[in-house]
């Protein structure tokens, strides 16, 4: 048996409105909670245990979830008192681990949609001893990320966070957000702190002669930590490009939940996802985008790779393109929406007050 411990404790604040009422890994996804697809790739790897390792908003996650047995796993659930970090966090799990001490526990952050190989990963940990196995995948522009570079067998030699000069990019192989630990290793962080397993445990690890394995798997990768890229990873599974098998229906152009109702000549392309009890009125044309549960799009609005939130409102002939709409806000008719624009929970925005364009 393989376990896992999956980090969902962050509160998300790059992608506020929408983390402001929920944690980011319940925020739905191509239909549901984010988390939902990564527990599900879990189990579909072979992974039958998992602790959640919860913080902001800890309470919402078992009442959704159980003991885990509607997705096959066995689900259990620690809260930190104080963020500790991602390090910190994985130490504060640990007594709820089952593995012995040379035994392999996967580690993910929930915020990551990626197709990861998980079998191939957990391979390669046992094949090559290490003490921890990390995910890598290639980046065009690394300086965001924090660089791994290795050597010809795979083996880690350096942890490089956030390079800004040319000087500093030596690889483009970047931490992709997955991990092997042997639990001995775990086990072995400081308890009751915070800790940085990138800035402490895995510098610590090298420093002390330990055996760190890079895996390089360029398959499908999306860190969701901003609404742009949420929105886009919420498309790309329901077209099917990111892989998942919790997607609740057929993967292609639009996915349309059961109860939602869809006027006859809306239209919906690009991956949109209408959510449980939304409604999209007659001429509202939709691309790109996930309409959450309860939202309401009315008459002729033209949405395009947005968010908009649970009961939240567009009025007729508005235009949203690039924004996030949060829970309850209230877009009034003939208003225009850009990229970046983020309208919080509960706002009320007057028809035709926020414009780009002089005409009406």
């Amino acid at each position: 048996m393989t376990e896992a411990i999956l980090l969902v404790g962050g509160k998300g604040t790059r992608l506020r409105p929408l983390t402001v009422h929920t944690p980011k890994p319940m925020v739905p996804a191509a239909g549901v909670p984010f988390l939902t697809h990564q527990l599900a790739r879990a189990r579909a790897a072979g992974v039958e245990h998992i602790v959640l390792a919860t913080s902001y908003l800890a309470e919402v996650f078992e009442p959704y979830f159980g003991d885990g047995s509607a997705l096959g796993l066995h689900i259990e659930y620690v809260t930190e008192r104080e963020p500790l970090g991602t390090g910190g966090a994985l130490r504060n799990v640990a007594a709820r681990l089952h593995s012995g001490p040379d035994e392999p526990v996967l580690v993910f952050n929930g915020d990551i949609l990626t197709g990861l190989d998980i079998r191939a990963l957990v391979d390669t940990h046992e094949s090559t001893g290490a003490d921890v196995s990390l995910h890598l995948t290639k980046v065009t522009d690394p300086r965001a990320y924090g660089l791994v570079p290795t050597d010809d067998t795979g083996r880690v030699l350096a942890f490089l966070e956030k390079p800004q000069t040319p000087e500093e990019i030596v690889t483009d192989q970047i931490n992709a957000g997955a991990y092997v630990f042997r639990r001995s290793v775990i086990d072995a962080i400081p308890a009751g702190r915070p800790v940085s397993v990138e800035r402490e445990t895995f510098p610590g690890l090298l420093a002390a002669g330990a055996h760190l394995q890079g895996m390089v798997d360029s398959t499908y990768w999306l860190d969701l930590g901003t609404p742009a890229a949420f929105v886009r990873g919420s498309a790309d599974l329901v077209l099917g490009r990111a892989p998942s098998p919790a997607v609740p229906g057929r993967r292609g152009d639009r996915l349309i939940l059961p109860t939602a109702t869809v006027a006859p000549d809306a239209k919906l392309t690009g991956g949109t996802v209408v959510g449980e009890g939304a409604f999209v009125a007659e001429g509202a044309r939709v691309s790109g985008s996930a309409i959450l549960p309860g939202a309401v799009v009315e008459a002729g609005a033209v949405i395009t790779d947005s968010l908009i939130g649970s009961r939240a409102r567009v009025g007729e002939r508005s235009v949203v393109t690039g924004a996030v709409v949060g829970d309850g806000a209230v877009v009034g008719p003939d208003n225009e929406l850009r990229d970046g624009v983020r309208v919080w929970c509960g706002a009320q925005i007057p028809a035709g007050a926020v414009r780009f364009s002089s005409d009406m």
